[in-house]
This record gives C-alpha cells, structure tokens and sequence, in this order.
C-alpha cells in the first residue's frame, strides 16, 4: 500500500459530465456549508464513525434552513425524517453514521443543539441522522460513537475540501465490491443556467456492477454476476445535496430524487434490503420567491453529475480496511484506468496527474 495520497478520478482525466465543478469540486463550495468527521478505529474489529454536515451557520433551530427527503428504498433506520418531511425544514446538523449508532448520535446532537446559545429555554427538537450498516468490518454492537465523536465532528467542521473515503461515517463501507466510504463533488452552472451552485456528499455502501463514466469497470475487473453467487446488489447509500438556489420542500424533493439517477449511473443494484435516501436542503433565498418548476432542468442535471462523481471519488479515496479478521481491498486505480483508457474514457490529464506514482 503506498503513502502517497490516492487521486480523485477527475485529476487523473476522466471524463465526468457535462457540468463544471466548483473550485473544491465539493458539497462546501456552496457557501456556508460545512463538513466534519470523527473516526473511531479500536483494536481489531471497531471500523465507524460519524460524518457532520452542517448546512449554513448561525442557531439552524432558531432559522432552519428549507429541506427535503426523497427515499428511493427504505429498508435504514434513519432518524428524524418525518418531520422533515411534513414542515420542510431541517433544524439542526445532519449527521451520518453506521446503523446501530444512530440512536447514541441523534442523542449526543440533541445535546450539541441544547447547549446552544440561544437555545436554553428549548424543550423540543429534531434531530436529522442518517446512517448505513458497516457490520463487516465493524463490530456494530460495539456502537462506540457518542457524544464526544459528535462533538468532535460538529466542532471540527470546515468550509474545505473534506476528507473522502475511509473516514467518518464511512470508515467501515463497502461500495461495489472495494472499499467504499465519503465522496463529495459539486457542479456550478453558469449565469445563463442560473448561476446557482449544487454540490453532495455521499456515504457509499452499495452493491451493484461497477460502472465508470459508462465504462464495464466491474465486469473487467471480474465481477461478473452470475460468476458471484448472489447479485451483487446489497447495501445502502446516503446522498446529501445543498445548493444556494432558492428552492422550496417540493423542489427540493424533486431535485433529491435525481440522486439516485446519478447512484445508478455507477451500477447500483437497488436491492430489496438497501436503505437509499437523499437529503436536499437550500441555504439562501427568501421563501416566498422560490425557484419556478420550469427553472430546475439545470440543478436536475447537476444532481445527477454530482452525485455520480462523488461515489467515484469515495472509492477513488478509500484505502484498504482490515477488520474483524476480514480485509475490504480499494479500488485498484491502476487497472481500472486501463480500462478507462480503453473505453475512450481519459481526457488530457493535466500534468503530473499519473498513477500510480
């Protein structure tokens, strides 16, 4: 394993969408967005984690911010989501993490909230956690991540370019056959679209054939169905989407759902025990001058470029996890920019961009 830095699929050339990205080519280039991890490792089977993402500052219970749930499958045990979607409006940090730590995170959020200033008279809150199981490689009754991981986050997180792959909340994923994790990655469209920015952050732990820009990455990599003996399609994704287009519930709604075009794209199976859901939410705009209908193509299809890129980028990223005796490898670059080269599927790198070192 080297220790030089795994690349990101669009500093090696590939080819990705249409759209221009922002200049981190992340959720945080829309302004006021933030992101934290805390990651827990602890001997030879604790692999998890908890991943913030704090939607604009200031105290979100006293000015929640517009927002939105699409659930594509709904086999996860998120926490919060039904008053998002009844009020459209999300009050606190969203926070991701692994399936049976989601009552222990909601908890310690619930204090982070609390302890506001602002907030000492409050007696009713709503806290938004969502999560994916890591059970593999992390001993999930463990359930190690608590009030002193979600503060870390909370109070960790930055404006920045964040962390990917085996970090946070993703520590212990598996997407696609490789080692899965966080990946994030925006679009900026231009004036004459609007101007708006979009950008996610994804927390990959999904099955399916991988494919990249269109490329049969999976199946020459071998991972060919029925060579396995299951589809490979188990597991779950988490897609968070922020952008500065003043958008209502509705729309926002309706931008969320083109996540999951953006997660097929990369060969997601949809299995009957994934939990896929995407939370949108707007930072800006004055709610009673919204976007109209006819003005969402643009973000539609920026949902959809950046969120395929994402997942890219959470397996480009991952490193390999050893974990209660068994090993998730990443994603081998090298092969599969051979195949991408193949498939036509390599613009010009830009200098120095060649892997592996």
């Amino acid at each position: 394993m080297t220790d030089v830095p795994r690349p990101r699929p669009r500093e090696l050339g590939v080819s990705l969408g249409a759209l221009e990205p922002g200049p981190r080519n992340a959720i945080t280039d829309v302004e006021g967005v933030r992101v934290g991890h805390s990651t827990v490792i602890r001997g030879d089977a604790v692999r998890t984690g908890v991943t913030a993402v704090i939607p604009r500052p200031g105290n979100l219970l006293r000015t929640p911010v517009p927002g939105a749930i699409h659930c594509f499958n709904g086999f996860a045990k998120p926490f919060g989501f039904t008053q998002v979607e009844e009020l459209g409006e999300i009050e606190t940090p969203i926070l991701l993490t692994s399936t049976l730590n989601v009552p222990r995170v909601a908890d310690a959020l619930i204090d982070y909230v609390l302890e506001q200033p602002g907030n000492e008279s409050v007696e009713s809150l709503n806290p938004v956690v969502a999560e994916t199981n890591d059970r593999w490689l992390n001993d999930a009754r463990a359930r190690p991540v608590g009030r002193e991981e979600v503060f870390s986050a909370l109070r960790g997180a930055r404006d920045s370019l964040p962390a990917e792959g085996t970090t946070g909340g993703g520590t212990g994923m598996i997407a696609l056959g490789y080692k899965g994790g966080i990946g994030t990655a925006s679009r900026r469209l231009s004036g004459s679209m609007g101007g708006h920015t979009l950008g996610v952050l994804v927390q990959t732990n999904y099955g399916g054939l991988l494919t990249i820009a269109g490329a049969p990455v999976g199946r020459e990599l071998g991972q060919v169905y029925p060579r396995l003996k299951a589809p490979p399609s188990r597991g779950s994704v988490v897609v968070v989407l922020a952008t500065d287009a003043p958008l209502d519930a509705r729309n926002l709604r309706r931008v969320s759902a083109r996540a999951m075009l953006g997660i097929g794209r990369t060969g997601a199976g949809g299995a009957n025990g994934s939990g896929d859901y995407a939370i949108g939410f707007s930072t800006t705009g004055d709610r009673r001058t919204v976007l109209a209908n006819a003005e969402l193509d643009p973000l539609f299809w920026a949902a959809i470029e950046a969120t395929e890129e994402a997942a890219y980028n959470s397996l480009f990223r991952a490193t390999p996890v050893e974990g209660r005796g068994r090993t998730v490898e990443a994603l081998p670059i090298d092969r599969t920019m051979e195949i991408l080269r193949r498939h036509h599927r390599i613009d010009v790198p830009s200098p120095g961009s060649v892997w592996p070192p």
